[in-house]
């Protein structure tokens, strides 16, 4: 019997990528195939590339996937032709975590691209209740946010803000561009800071009232809130510099959420302002399938397709980790024919 082959991109050592020819994903009863159309690429598949975050190796890259179904095992219910967005991160549902329902922190869990194998492949098997189907309303470029947007939706679920109520976002990249228009949805009042003026531009186009430089925020926040600081303040950067300005910026009593991963310090947080306003300070990680259920139900009330700076073809997969870091650049997507 012949053995049908698949391309995927595989990386073999730190800061080494390629593509490989790799057996034709299988499914068991309760698991599908899919075939990957659109592929995002974010920080964390950078750093688990250059190796900043350890990974198993050989390994099939990436985590973010919006595919078709192709094939489906005798178990389960979604039609061949379906277009589903993959949760990338598998749980055991046996440990305490996971009892709790908490399956997103499961002491066993695995992350596509990371400890399993990810989804930059021409098909990948996943279980069926890791996957969502998106309507075809949404088009083919918004979707390829979806799977960030429904880790955002995860993080605001934790916090509380009320419509007239003010929010800060420090850091206005792909995170901080859906946190925006999910705070200005629920009618909150929101002050983006970034360094960078044409990612000001665009958050004030997608729903800020306000931003401003990092120099400039205090000033900004002041002023806006007449001294009272806001209810909330997001960090969406991921340094510990930007941690301490969210913590300065919050108002008595509001609350900081830490969306952003820091790995690392070493200049220390203004400790005493945490105890002495009393924030509360949320730390979300990763999401459940009911956040990405939400995300996709949001597509259409959302501006998704401007956050996408570039398109480029799967042959040319191993530069995208190159554009993810170049000044000009938000979101990145993969197309797959």
């Amino acid at each position: 019997m012949m053995l049908l082959s698949m391309r995927a991109l595989v990386s073999t050592k730190p800061e080494s990528v390629e593509f490989a020819e790799l057996p034709d994903p299988v499914p068991g009863p309760e698991e599908v195939v899919v075939a990957p159309r659109t592929l995002g690429i974010c920080g964390t598949d950078v750093k688990v590339l250059k190796g900043s975050i350890p990974a198993r190796r050989p390994l099939v890259v990436g985590h973010e996937a919006v595919g078709v179904v192709i094939e489906s095992g005798p178990d389960t219910t979604l039609e061949p032709g379906t277009r589903v967005l993959i949760d990338p991160a598998s749980s055991c549902g046996k440990c305490d975590i996971c009892r709790r329902g908490k399956p997103h922190l499961c002491r066993n869990a695995g992350l596509m691209g990371r400890e399993i194998d990810g989804v930059w492949a021409e098909r990948v098997v996943v279980p069926e209740h890791r996957l969502v189907v998106i309507p075809e309303d949404v088009s083919p470029v918004a979707a390829g946010v979806l799977q960030v947007l429904g880790t955002v939706v995860h993080a605001q679920r934790q916090v509380d803000v009320f419509p007239g109520q003010t929010a800060v976002v420090i850091g206005l990249g792909v995170s901080g561009q859906l946190m925006v228009q999910l705070l200005a949805l629920r009618g909150v009042r929101v002050l983006g800071i970034t360094r960078s003026a044409w990612k000001r531009e665009m958050a004030e186009r997608l729903g800020a009232t306000a931003t401003s430089s990092p120099d400039e925020a205090a000033d900004l926040v002041a002023e806006a809130t007449s001294g009272r600081g806001p209810e909330l303040v997001v960090e969406a950067a991921g340094t510990e510099q930007t941690l301490a300005q969210a913590i300065d910026l919050a108002g008595v009593g509001g609350q900081v959420l830490v969306f952003g991963t820091l790995g690392s310090g070493g200049q220390g947080l203004p400790y005493y302002q945490l105890y002495f306003k009393e924030l509360t300070v949320h730390n979300p990680r990763a999401a459940l399938i009911h956040d990405y259920e939400i995300g996709v139900s949001l597509a259409g009330r959302l501006q998704l397709e401007p956050i996408v700076t570039h398109r480029i073809p799967f042959d040319r997969a191993p530069q995208a980790f190159d554009l993810v870091e170049e000044p000009s650049s938000l979101k990145v997507l993969l197309e797959v024919t």
